[in-house]
């Protein structure tokens, strides 16, 4: 089996219920070594609660995950930790603690679950904020940072450890266009680089076409297409095409003022 058709992420028929509620129903994908896996998919259709599982921060009700041929949702709390170990995960908003400059943001994992040597980790936290474009930044808090820069250094934290598989939750969420397009190229870049596997959980269209080599797309805790861009864009299902044109769930009535402005008859 080639690199390319190895697969480090399979999900087997993933049930997660909240009570009586069922949030994801029935999940089934595979990823494989090397690619950019976009979850898409709007508010509420269970992205978040996706990747709290995929990562073991939640337990399904039902259903496998295997990480690296190991059954994920079999393991001890243990086996999990030790697991984690090797994944990178970027956190919405960045999820920096505000009391530690930058650089011991970065350094944490590395002090936390290694036996290194203080000058090594200072010298392995400088590399990584380099990678990132943040050289310089190590003693800055994350409040003195712009949106942008305090995604990057959250990303140079994900890859503290060297994971060979990140997560990103909604990366380019709250940017502005271009910092969000810079984040987007930042992820193609630390694939292309270090080979790594990725899996992003978005809403953002732009950042599809940038980064996705398969997309996964969720309406209400179902798969209801996966394939290419390419792939998605030819979908005949309602949803993909309406998420794909962005169009609302209602259109204008053309009745009252506000709908005649939208369409240029006022």
């Amino acid at each position: 089996m080639s690199k390319a058709e190895e697969t480090v992420i399979e999900v087997e028929d993933l049930v997660v219920k909240y009570g009586e509620r069922t949030v994801l129903d029935g999940i089934s994908f595979k990823v494989r070594r090397g690619e950019i896996f976009v979850i898409l998919g709007g508010s509420g259709s269970g992205k978040t609660t996706l990747i709290r599982n995929l990562v073991g921060l939640m337990q399904p009700y039902s259903g496998r995950i295997q990480v690296k041929g190991e059954d994920f949702t079999a393991m001890s709390d243990d086996e999990q930790i030790d697991l984690r170990k090797k994944i990178g995960m970027c956190f919405q908003g960045a999820a920096l603690f505000n009391s530690m400059t930058v650089g011991d943001n970065v350094a944490l994992p590395l002090r936390e679950h290694t036996k290194l040597e203080e000058p090594t980790i200072e010298i392995m936290t400088k590399i990584k904020l380099e990678l990132v474009g943040l050289s310089g930044f190590e003693d800055y808090l994350p409040s003195e940072l712009s949106g942008g820069m305090k995604k990057r250094a959250g990303i140079a934290r994900a890859m503290a450890m060297d994971p060979e598989l990140i997560f990103y939750d909604e990366p380019s969420a709250g940017l502005d266009p271009i910092v969000a397009a810079g984040i987007d190229v930042l992820i193609r870049e630390m694939q292309q680089t270090f080979d790594l596997t990725s899996v992003v959980v978005t809403h953002e269209m732009e950042s599809v076409k940038l980064i996705a080599d398969t997309v996964c797309v969720l309406e209400e805790g179902r798969v209801v297409g996966i394939g290419s861009l390419d792939d998605l864009e030819r979908s005949e299902h309602p949803y993909i095409q309406q998420f794909f044109a962005r169009r609302p769930d209602t259109e204008p009535s053309g009745d009252s003022a506000y709908a005649r402005s939208l369409t240029g008859l006022d």
